[in-house]
């Protein structure tokens, strides 16, 4: 595709964004992370629009969607080099150039500052390994053994918190991304 890299104007990207089927697209996009099939993107998109899982999808939504994606948004998308898609194999993949409108795409909340929550966990382990090991004060009477089953259990309820949310966010359409959200 040749596109002029400094054809993307402020205005063009709130067109492109003005979409919220183009927000789902690039959102679907990014969370994968790899080359997705037309049919599965357009799935997807529909499923979110109809706040309905993709298995629970009618025809008629699938259709409506992939015709709208195939016919206008993709082709936009493409011609200003966001994505790029590949007629011959269905597949539509995000380009360098997506990052080029980050700045336009806001985050609603601050994430969960994950690495921080472990580094704590592990420096709280560490001082209550060593102050057992030293025998320091009561710290002398707890078996290693205990200390060790509650060091594993707290990183087991931080990991499994960890997964619940990060599977949660996967799920959801950020607010900015939806139609009713902006």
């Amino acid at each position: 595709m040749a596109y002029d890299q400094e054809e993307l104007t402020q205005d063009l990207v709130f067109d492109i964004l003005s979409s919220p089927r183009r927000r789902y697209v690039l959102y679907y996009l990014r969370t994968v992370g790899e080359p997705v099939a037309l049919n599965d993107l357009a799935e997807q998109v529909a499923a979110w629009e109809n706040e309905t899982e993709v298995d629970e999808l009618s025809d008629q939504e699938r259709k409506r969607v992939y015709v709208s994606l195939y016919q206008t948004h993709i082709p936009k998308l493409d011609s200003v080099g966001i994505v790029e898609y590949d007629q011959q194999s269905g597949m539509v993949e995000l380009t360098d150039r997506v990052h080029r409108i980050d700045d336009y795409l806001t985050e609603t909340s601050e994430p969960i500052p994950w690495q921080g929550f472990y580094m704590g966990l592990a420096a709280v382990s560490g001082v209550l390994l060593l102050l057992v090991w030293l025998g320091v004060g009561p710290f002398g009477q707890v078996p290693a053994l205990v200390v060790g089953v509650i060091i594993t259990a707290g990183l087991a309820i931080s990991a499994s918190a960890h997964y619940l949310y990060w599977r949660s966010q996967r799920k959801q359409v950020p607010q900015e991304l939806s139609d009713r959200g902006g």
